[in-house]
């Protein structure tokens, strides 16, 4: 198979409100080419959007501003670098908004719709020509393990942005069990080889493409949530765990439970001790017992501080039902085995509330890590109040002080609202010239 790019020279500068399925036909037209079925119009964003009014003037401060508006999710930030999340679920630095090839003062952004401006140039396109084309909207990305950037489909109409080869065979005559090709990033990145930034040309047209399968959109090539090992920053991701009270019923595998008991033992603990034991309890009856338990103590210490029968029952009510209705519950503990004895009664009691630090420090730490998973988590005073019921009901030594309890499982599909800003002024002091 031969490919051909084939750039179109000569095309104007592209204002907001001009008619640009006109322009590109005319310069397909003053280039001389006839089009022929199965050729790629493969346009940059950056015409696309001045077409659609997508300029903005850039405030005084800076496009930080116009940024925060595009994104809806920051991915990574580090200094002036911002990896953000636009509507339209593409990851890119500055959510799209762009400076360059745009007059000064000004930036543009992302078009509303990609493939439906895509598509808009493709049914002009092919009926002018009368030939069956495709057309691809392209911007340039950054790679998350590579340096520099390329070319890759924002929108496309007219082809498969997705070629799924799973299940065919390669040449050697396996079977393929991963291979899904990105054929539109692949045509973006063709296209760029002709464009370039300072070239003035904004678009091309690829050649010889085979793309056999029904056309799709370039938004299949956002990858879902719950596909994505790399949805956050290490920063970002503290800022996103959110406490969940509501799960789904699909399960947790004990190996992502594991691999988050060992994030949970990186915490800070005196004396290079690991302090704490996580019981994790599935459905079941010594769960059951648990929560048994712990209802009846609560009745009672509720009942004994004179609270209405209408409020202990209701109280009991939301604690149950989150802690029984999670797949798992677990119940942190820390003990102070190794805390040192000092002729100091307060140094003494300093010592011990180290260790009850460190379990603190645990119990975030394993929140962090199960979320790191896509996992969500919920933590829960519980069992600080009823600490020899815990004890009893789990078959655990005296030794081990329960703090509190853990929901643990997969969080419904429509995940949590984001977190609301935080104003920390009255949070934070600095000290210093």
């Amino acid at each position: 198979m031969t490919v051909e790019v084939i750039p179109i020279p000569g095309l104007p500068e592209v204002a907001p409100g001009d008619d640009l399925p006109t322009l590109l036909i005319r310069g397909i037209e003053r280039a001389g080419l006839v089009p022929q079925d199965g050729d790629v119009m493969v346009v940059t964003q950056k015409v696309v959007s001045k077409a659609e009014g997508r300029v903005v003037a850039e405030p005084p401060g800076g496009r930080a501003a116009v940024v925060e508006r595009e994104a809806v999710r920051i991915v990574a930030r580090r200094d002036d670098v911002v990896i953000a999340e636009t509507r339209h679920g593409l990851v890119c630095a500055n959510a799209g908004v762009d400076a360059s090839n745009v007059r000064e003062g000004f930036l543009t952004l992302l078009p509303e719709d990609p493939d439906s401006s895509a598509e808009g140039l493709r049914k002009a396109a092919a009926a002018h020509f009368g030939v069956r084309l495709a057309v691809v909207v392209t911007d340039t990305f950054g790679r998350a393990w590579r340096r520099g950037v390329v070319n890759v489909a924002i929108g496309a109409a007219g082809l498969p942005s997705v070629v799924d080869l799973r299940g065919t065979k390669d040449a050697g005559g396996r079977v393929l069990d991963a291979t899904v090709v990105a054929l539109a990033d692949e045509i973006a990145a063709a296209g760029g080889l002709a464009m370039g930034k300072a070239e003035g040309v904004p678009m091309v047209l690829v050649r010889g493409v085979r793309a056999d399968a029904a056309p799709a959109p370039a938004r299949d090539l956002v990858r879902p949530p719950d596909e994505d090992l790399f949805r956050e920053s290490p920063a970002q991701a503290i800022h996103a765990r959110r406490s969940i009270r509501r799960f789904s019923s699909e399960p947790v595998p004990r190996e992502a439970l594991t691999e988050a008991v060992r994030g949970a033992c990186t915490a800070p603990a005196p004396h290079h001790t690991r302090p704490w034991l996580f019981v994790m309890l599935e459905r079941g009856p010594l769960r059951a017992r648990l929560l048994a338990a712990m209802a009846k103590a609560w009745r009672a210490d509720l009942t004994g501080d004179g609270t209405p029968d209408a409020v202990v029952r209701r109280r009991l009510d939301l604690s149950n039902a989150l802690l029984a209705e999670a797949p798992i519950l677990c119940v942190p503990c820390v003990r102070l085995r190794d805390a040192h004895a000092y002729p100091d009664p307060e140094r003494s009691a300093a010592e011990r509330e180290m260790f009850l630090l460190s379990g603190g420090a645990a119990i975030q730490n394993l929140m962090l890590a199960l979320h790191a998973q896509a996992l969500a988590s919920c933590w829960v005073s519980s069992t600080l109040f009823c600490k020899e019921e815990t004890r009893e009901a789990l078959g655990l030594e005296d030794e081990w002080i329960p703090l509190g309890s853990i929901a643990i499982g997969r969080p419904p599909r429509e995940g949590p609202p984001p977190r609301p800003p935080l104003d920390v002024s009255e949070l934070l002091r600095f000290d210093g010239p």
